[in-house]
This record gives structure tokens, C-alpha cells and sequence, in this order.
């Protein structure tokens, strides 16, 4: 065999385990799709179920839940975490309809109901929930409404980057959000015993696949940006989002306040107890305006 063609057959493996790798960088970071299985209905609510138009011609799954009201109503939008889905977040519509508000429960992209478009990121979703604020915008009982945004994990640091780029948003509840991707990845990559070195090689892949640096987009930063009343909500027992993440968001922009709600015994997922906050979260709005 010529030294060429040793050259060659080296080259072409090592292309074949480079691609390999990507491509487990890709599989590994696809968000599950699980499809809702109840309703508002199901809750006592009355709603009718809604297809919002996003990028790339892909609808938005979503349901609405109207206050008895028909014009000038408040609104909120609701947005699930990585992997979630628009039934995860239902407990939170009725305390929000029963305060009188229209309620919009959305499916990100490649979630829930709503359709495929490629792969899945929270620029993605930032962008997702800016459509249903411009769908609801566009509705006669909604036009010149107060609308909030809510977000729950990744949802929520996707309400924080919408709302930093949008001026008709008139509140932010934040539950549950990261301080950076890059600290969150970080940490995800190391409990798979990845040397650092190939760690920063897949945190720059990523960057580049989803169009943005990781710093332009870290919810700790773009709070930064948002002029609107914001609330940010943790769990004390998160242990997928440390509260360090929490206080680093907190304290980040310098000179402003947020409100904050630390609560007892949350973990990531715990929808249930901060449905039990909900006072909480409709006394925000009212101090927002709403």
C-alpha cells in the first residue's frame, strides 16, 4: 500500500469518526417528543384549540382559554420546557383564567403537537413564543391587551431573549431558567466523563449550529435587556438548575431590581408547587400593571 493511499484511508476514517461524533452531538441533544394527552377541558376550562404560524411554514399547537370578557382582557403566554409539552403547564391556566385573563398554552417547535423543523433550540423557542405574541396581537379581543410571557425551564429563558428583543411585552415570569447554556451544557457533559477539551469542542459546534454565541443569548444577560416588570421563580431543591444559577441571574445586571420567588421545596418540575404560588404570580401582574 503507497504512502498515499495510507494518507487517504487515515483521512476518510478520521472524516467517518468526526462526522460519527457530530452527529451523536446532534442525537444527543433532540428534545422528546410527547404529545399531549388531555385538555384544557379536563380542568373545567373552556378552550378552543388553535394553529399558529411560525418559520419555516410549521404550525404552533395551542390552545386558548378566553376570560368571559371579550375586549381589552389581559393575556398570558405560556411556554413548556425542553421535551414538555403544553399539558405539563395546564395546571397553571386556571389560577391565570379564573384572575380574569385570556390564557394562550403553546407547544414549541419539534413539542407536543406543533410541527417538525429540524433540530430544537431555545432561540427556536425564544422565536416560537414571539409568534404567539404577534398571533394574539392580531386577534380583535387580544389587539391592545397587556400581554405577559411565562416560561418553565428552557421555556424560560426563551421568554427572557423574546421580551429582550420585543417592546409590546408587558411582563416576564421566568420559572426555573439557566443562567448560561454554556454553564448548563457544561455540567451536563461532564456527568458523561468528557475530557474538557472535547467538551469546548462540542459547545462551539453547538453554537455555530444554532447561529448564536452562547453569551448573546444566556438569560443572565439578557435580562439585562428586558424593560418590562420581570419575576424570576427557582426552586430550592432544583437539582437540575442549581439555585446558583438562579442568584446569578439575580445579581447580574447591575442597578436593577427584579422581583424573585425562591420556593420551598421545588424541584425542577414541580409545576404543582408553583401552581401553589399562584397568588404570588397574579400579585406580580398586578404590580406590572395588569
Amino acid at each position: 500500500m503507497s504512502v498515499t493511499t495510507i494518507v487517504l484511508v487515515t483521512a476518510t476514517f478520521a472524516f467517518a469518526l468526526l462526522g460519527l461524533f457530530f452527529l451523536a452531538v446532534h442525537i444527543g441533544f433532540r428534545a422528546p417528543r410527547i404529545a399531549e394527552k388531555g385538555n384544557p377541558g379536563d380542568f373545567g376550562l373552556k378552550y378552543r384549540q388553535v394553529n399558529i404560524p411560525a418559520a419555516s411554514g410549521v404550525n404552533l399547537f395551542a390552545w386558548q382559554i378566553n376570560a368571559s370578557a371579550t375586549t381589552g382582557v389581559p393575556a398570558i403566554i405560556i411556554l413548556h420546557g425542553w421535551g414538555a409539552n403544553s399539558e405539563i403547564m395546564l395546571p397553571l391556566a386556571q389560577p391565570f383564567h379564573s384572575a380574569g385573563m385570556n390564557v394562550l398554552l403553546v407547544d414549541a417547535r419539534n413539542h407536543g403537537r406543533s410541527g417538525h423543523d429540524g433540530y430544537s433550540s431555545m432561540p427556536k423557542f425564544a422565536e416560537d413564543v414571539g409568534h404567539a405574541a404577534d398571533w394574539l396581537r392580531a386577534q380583535p379581543e387580544t389587539h391592545n391587551s397587556k400581554i405577559a410571557l411565562l416560561g418553565h425551564s428552557v421555556g424560560a429563558a426563551a421568554v427572557l431573549l423574546a421580551a429582550s428583543r420585543r417592546s409590546d411585552v408587558d411582563a416576564v415570569i421566568s420559572i426555573s431558567s439557566f443562567a448560561h447554556p454554556e454553564w448548563l451544557m457544561r455540567r451536563q457533559l461532564q456527568r458523561a466523563y468528557l475530557p474538557n477539551s472535547l467538551i469546548t469542542l462540542v459547545l462551539r459546534y453547538v453554537e455555530k449550529v444554532i447561529g448564536h454565541r452562547f453569551d448573546d443569548i444566556a438569560p443572565m444577560n439578557t435580562l439585562c435587556e428586558v424593560k418590562c416588570p420581570v419575576l424570576l421563580v427557582h426552586g430550592t431543591e432544583d437539582k437540575t438548575i442549581p439555585v446558583s444559577d438562579f442568584r446569578a441571574i439575580e445579581s447580574n445586571c447591575e442597578g436593577r431590581k427584579y422581583k424573585v420567588l425562591l420556593i420551598p421545596g421545588a424541584g425542577h418540575g414541580s409545576i404543582d408547587k408553583v401552581e401553589d404560588h399562584s397568588d404570588d404570580l397574579i400579585r406580580f401582574l398586578k404590580y406590572a400593571g395588569f
